[in-house]
């Protein structure tokens, strides 16, 4: 510790900031056992054992809001994979190095574009009264309502999510490939190797231990719904919730309607549990499959 004191200061900031907005508020989990009182606070309001949480399996709306959310993560967690490699493949075989460069940078560009900012220019494609495609299908014989068909909405937000992250996600997988013994790939031609076989039988390979780590990482939150990404595409519209309301979205809608924070409390619960369970489960299997991508 002394000897190396100054590179252990440097790790302060980001341990106050993980103590600061991930330890203490766990302090707040108590008001998920509570009847929450704004005014009498966590110390005054009164315990109500597990009630908050019998509501909510009582009500029946949480197992579809759950099943919803992992279902729709479990779809961004592959889709995103596979195009993220896919692309830090065929970004590592461009030999223009201005193509190249521009590519990786359109394709890492639409991540920090405002999901809000995303909304409005799907409803320009969508919405049934002047949206483009909507338009396109309609003089083909098609008249689909878009904000009326929650049927075809976990499409649209997994080629949304691909198109908003799958570029960025490479950047992970670009990084390990530019790392990689160039040597092998020369004993590989030498050897008669196609670009195919390369890509398939040393690329992917050696990118195994990586992705499965990033999987690790993915499925830590495979129980929090992007609010962003879904209340901003979504919003209020019930008739999409079938298919689109996850546990972040209905924890707040319950925030604005009921002000019940108790059972937002519960919720929350929820989430962490389930999402420590699958981190879990799913260390274990990386374990077996590769294990130095094991977390733990």
């Amino acid at each position: 510790m002394r000897k190396n004191a100054a590179l252990y200061a440097l790790t302060v900031p980001g341990l106050l900031f993980f103590l600061v907005f991930s330890y203490v508020p766990m302090g707040g989990l108590v008001i998920a056992f509570q009847d929450f009182n704004v005014v009498r606070g966590i110390f005054g309001s009164a315990f109500s054992g597990l009630a908050n949480f019998r509501f909510l399996f009582v009500s029946g709306d949480i197992l579809k809001v759950l099943l919803n959310t992992l279902y729709l993560n479990v779809l961004f967690i592959i889709a995103t994979t596979v195009t993220a490699v896919a692309l830090a493949v065929m970004f590592s075989e461009l030999r223009n190095r201005k193509v190249k460069r521009i590519t990786q940078a359109l394709s890492l560009l639409p991540y920090f574009i405002s999901w809000a900012v995303i909304a409005l220019f799907l409803r320009s494609f969508l919405q049934s009264d002047g949206g483009i495609i909507a338009l396109f299908l309609k003089a083909r014989g098609i008249d689909l309502n878009f904000y009326a068909n929650a049927q075809i909405w976990p499409a649209i937000l997994v080629a949304l999510r691909i198109w908003q992250g799958a570029g960025y996600m490479a950047i992970v997988y670009i990084a390990s490939i530019t790392g990689m013994d160039t040597e092998i790939f020369e004993a590989a031609r030498i050897d008669g190797a196609s670009r195919l076989q390369i890509i398939f039988r040393i690329t992917i390979p050696y990118l195994r231990p990586v992705i499965i780590l990033m999987t690790l990482f993915s499925v830590g939150r495979i129980f929090y719904g992007d609010f962003g990404m879904i209340y901003g595409l979504v919003q209020d519209n019930a008739m999409l919730f079938s298919t689109t309301d996850v546990i972040d979205t209905y924890v707040y809608r319950m925030l604005r309607s009921m002000s019940d924070y108790g059972m937002a409390a519960a919720v929350g619960m929820l989430q962490s549990v389930f999402g420590l369970a699958f981190v879990y489960a799913a260390n274990r299997i990386a374990r077996r499959l590769e294990p130095e991508s094991a977390i733990f």
